[in-house]
């Protein structure tokens, strides 16, 4: 009894620090989400200019991280919602919406009315009632300057027969954050983790949500046991039973002042339902110890369903934190749990059966190739790490980790015979190592979409989509390609010429589209009440603020508190001020 009241009494405490902290960061968030509040609201009043669904065909979208994409689950296409990009100076965040057919290798942009704002970071998931739907929620809103952050915990959902977005107010949801992650699970939304951060602090979860799809509520849920510590980034996996796994993700801690201690989780977690009552359902949390072999620790790793019930996860990076600046390695690699059997397996590439055949040439064929099928009855013997080194056009040296599947190097084999193998693999299409990609899973082959990796200072942001067969796992295809050294990279020390915070990532297939949209916006801002010359801002605000109460009215909707509205008025006001003297 001492021992669990003492249990008790700690798990008490470290709620009572969590509650302070959330406080904390909360409090110092205000501020900054109010600014912000101006910026969406602004950028919601172009959203609302659409009253009807354009869909139209397009080339690829532009570089993006942190996006989703998700299968549809009725028809050969896969959905792309929102993202972030990164050009040196200034971040850029999204809210279109892009379908890619998959029959036929192209892309469609659907402009649907009242979308939600833009954001990254969010979660989606695909249920098929009513024709499909994809449902949204939370997520982050990033200022251009990417130093202050909005966090939401709003829930959207998409319906894709008739092609409109509708916001679903209930109450008693989770707080507004990102990086959590989301599930389907039997005619529940199940939601796990995340983090808030704001200039000065941060707070991350590990509580659990979930919203009922029948009865449109949300419940937290208090499971028993021992459950992960919080965090962000992990992977979140549901088997047909309706228990939902647990692995890996990121946080930080502030050890002292203005220093943070980041942690790489590598546990994993299972939580399930226990003795479903009639009333309530009973959930409980207990440690998984896998078999097999897990991945190497990292974050920023993409995750999705496969066949045969396994959940996989894709890439990612594991930084080497030194004492002036931080090395990441960036991954390209495969790995598969089997839910069934609580294991952990490498996915390992077997190569096209045809180029193997080609491979051995001369008198010695007939021979070899019976060693051949030996060796392929054989085990395999774990994949081979191969390190690179690419040079950037500004001539900055990075090295990368890359993972050739397959057996080992086998010895004692003529040059000719190398050489071969060499040009054998070099023919092997792959992506190249990255993080916060975009997966998702259709008829079995997995899709990769963009993502991000790091040479020195410089962020590489990906357009790329490559896709696998994962019953075959014989060989990566390339069906759109991009050159990340042809990426527009703007450094801090550069005039910041570029002051538009609307639409697009700079150049790529958007260029056209782009310059459009912002000669859109720059049309709808010559229609707020200019500045006159040398007129100072509390005149300004004074001659304008009913336009601008209008206006923040229009955005927020009848059922703002008249405060609120006043206030992001004032924001907007103010945000106009200063771009335009």
């Amino acid at each position: 009894m001492g021992k669990k009241g003492k249990r008790e009494k700690k798990g008490k405490g470290a709620e009572k620090t969590a509650a302070k902290m959330e406080k904390k960061v909360s409090r110092r968030a205000k501020k900054e989400e109010e600014d912000l509040e101006a910026l969406i609201a602004e950028f919601q009043s172009l959203d609302a200019k659409k009253t009807q669904v354009i869909e139209s065909s397009c080339p690829p979208p532009s570089p993006r991280l942190n996006g989703s994409l998700s299968a549809h689950p009725e028809k050969d296409e896969l959905i792309l919602f929102g993202g972030e990009y990164f050009n040196g100076q200034k971040t850029y965040l999204y809210n279109d919406l892009y379908v890619y057919n998959i029959r036929k290798n192209s892309w469609s942009k659907v402009e649907i009315p009242n979308p939600p704002p833009r954001r990254c970071a969010h979660q989606a998931a695909v249920v098929p009632t009513a024709g499909g739907q994809l449902w949204i929620f939370g997520g982050e809103f990033a200022s251009p300057s990417g130093e202050q952050f909005y966090h939401y915990k709003d829930l959207w959902v998409l319906h894709l027969a008739t092609k409109t977005w509708e916001q679903i107010k209930a109450s008693g949801g989770p707080s507004g954050r990102s990086g959590h992650r989301m599930v389907a699970c039997k005619r529940q939304l199940i939601i796990f983790g995340g983090f808030h951060e704001s200039a000065r602090d941060y707070i991350y979860y590990n509580d659990v949500y979930a919203f009922n799809l029948d009865s449109f509520t949300w419940s937290k849920l208090a499971p028993s046991g021992i459950g992960p510590a919080p965090r962000s980034g992990c992977q979140m996996a549901t088997n047909p039973e309706g228990s939902i796994i647990i692995y890996g993700g990121y946080s930080k801690q502030r050890i002292k002042k203005d220093v943070d201690k980041g942690t790489l989780h590598t546990d994993m977690f299972l939580l399930k339902v226990e003795g479903a009552g009639k009333e309530e359902d009973k959930w409980a949390w207990s440690r998984l110890n896998p078999s097999g072999v897990k991945p190497a620790p990292r974050s920023g790793f993409s995750v999705a369903i496969g066949p045969n019930n396994r959940s996989l996860l894709f890439g990612g990076v594991h930084d080497e934190e030194e004492e002036e600046s931080i090395e990441g390695d960036f991954f390209n690699d495969i790995y598969f749990y089997d839910l069934g059997k609580n294991r952990w397996f490498p996915g390992q590439l077997k190569g096209p059966k045809s180029e193997k055949r080609k491979r051995r040439r001369g008198r010695q064929a007939e021979a070899e190739g019976a060693g051949d099928e030996e060796r392929e009855k054989q085990p395999s013997q774990g994949p081979v790490e191969v390190v690179k080194e690419v040079v950037a056009e500004d001539g900055t040296v990075m090295t990368i980790k890359q993972v050739i599947s397959g057996p080992a190097e086998e010895k004692g084999r003529s040059e000719s015979e190398e050489e071969e193998e060499d040009e054998a693999l070099g023919q092997q299409v792959e992506p190249c190592p990255r993080s916060n990609a975009m997966l998702a899973v259709k008829h079995g082959v997995l899709y990769v979409y963009g993502g991000m990796f790091e040479v020195g200072d410089r962020q590489f942001t990906l357009s790329d989509l490559y896709s696998i067969d994962l019953h075959k796992m014989e060989e990566w295809k390339v069906l759109v390609e991009m050159d990340p050294k042809a990426q527009e990279w703007l450094e801090e020390s550069e005039s910041d010429e570029e002051e538009g915070d609307k639409e697009g990532a700079e150049g790529g297939e958007e260029e056209e589209e782009s310059s459009e949209e912002e000669s859109e916006d720059e049309r709808e801002e010559e229609q707020h009440p200019s500045v006159q010359p040398d007129e100072s801002h509390a005149d300004y605000l004074s001659r304008t603020e009913q336009y601008w109460i209008k206006l923040a009215r229009s955005n927020m909707g009848p059922d703002a508190k008249e405060k609120k509205v006043v206030k992001v008025a004032h924001a907007m006001a103010k945000t106009f001020y200063e771009d335009s003297v």
